[in-house]
C-alpha cells in the first residue's frame, strides 16, 4: 500500500473532562495559569488528572513493587506491526485461549470486545483477557496485548491476574482503545508513553496505518 493511500485511524478518545475514569480516580481537568480570553498576551494551563487516562500504557509498577516505571520501559514494544481481533465476550466474563483465531500474525495484538463501547459512559461489566490468554499470546510470539476496556483485568479483581501474567511474560499493555469501526487485519501500531519518571502508566495517543 503507498504512502499517502494510508489513511491514519485514531484510536484514543478525546480526552475531556468528561472522559470515564476508574472510580476513584482523579478525572482530567484544565488549570489555566495564564488566558488570552480573559485579556492575557497567551494561553497557559497545568492539567490534573489519572496516568490511566482514556489510551493509556500500564507500567510494571503498576501492579509490582520495585518494578520498571513507564519511563524506564523499553518503548520497542508501543510501535510497529499489529494485528485487531474481534472477540465476541459476554460482559463481565474472562476470555480465554480458546477465543483466539488460528493464526496470529503479529507481536502486537489489540483486542476488540465491545464490551466498554461508550468512554462517556462508565461501566462496570466489561469483559477482561484472562491469564491463560496472554501465555498462548506470548508462546505465539506477542510482545504487547492492547484492550479496548479500561483493564486487562475484570473490574471487580483483586488478585490482577492478568496483570501479573504479562508483568510475568514480559507483555506490553495497553487499556482503553478505541476500536469500535476498526475493521479486523494488520496494521501498523504507534501509542508511546510519555517518559515519566516514577510513574506506573501514561497516556499515549494510540494511531493504526493499515499494513
Amino acid at each position: 500500500m503507498e504512502e499517502s493511500s494510508r489513511p491514519i485511524i485514531d484510536i484514543s478518545p478525546p480526552l475531556t473532562p468528561d472522559l470515564g475514569v476508574w472510580p476513584g480516580d482523579v478525572p482530567l481537568e484544565r488549570e489555566p495559569a495564564l488566558d488570552m480570553e480573559r485579556g492575557d498576551p497567551l494561553s497557559l494551563s497545568a492539567l490534573r488528572a489519572t496516568v490511566h487516562l482514556g489510551a493509556h500504557a500500564d507500567a510494571p509498577s503498576h501492579t509490582r513493587r520495585g518494578s520498571r516505571s513507564i519511563g524506564e520501559c523499553d518503548l520497542l514494544p508501543y510501535i510497529g506491526p499489529c494485528q485487531v481481533i474481534r472477540i465476541s465476550a459476554p460482559r463481565g466474563s474472562r476470555i480465554g485461549r480458546k477465543d483466539l483465531p488460528a493464526a496470529i500474525e503479529a507481536p502486537r495484538v489489540l483486542l476488540d470486545t465491545g464490551t466498554f463501547p461508550d468512554p462517556l459512559r462508565w461501566n462496570e461489566d466489561f469483559a477482561a483477557p484472562g491469564p491463560d490468554l496472554i501465555e498462548e499470546l506470548h508462546a505465539r510470539g506477542a510482545i504487547l496485548l492492547g484492550v479496548d476496556t479500561p483493564s486487562v483485568d475484570l473490574f471487580d479483581s483483586e488478585d490482577l491476574p492478568s496483570h501479573h501474567a504479562a508483568a510475568d511474560l514480559g507483555i506490553a499493555i495497553l487499556e482503553g482503545l478505541v476500536l469500535a469501526g476498526v475493521p479486523e487485519g494488520l496494521y501498523e501500531l504507534a501509542a508511546l508513553p510519555l517518559r515519566l519518571m516514577g510513574f506506573e502508566g501514561s497516556p499515549v495517543r494510540a494511531v493504526l496505518r493499515p499494513m
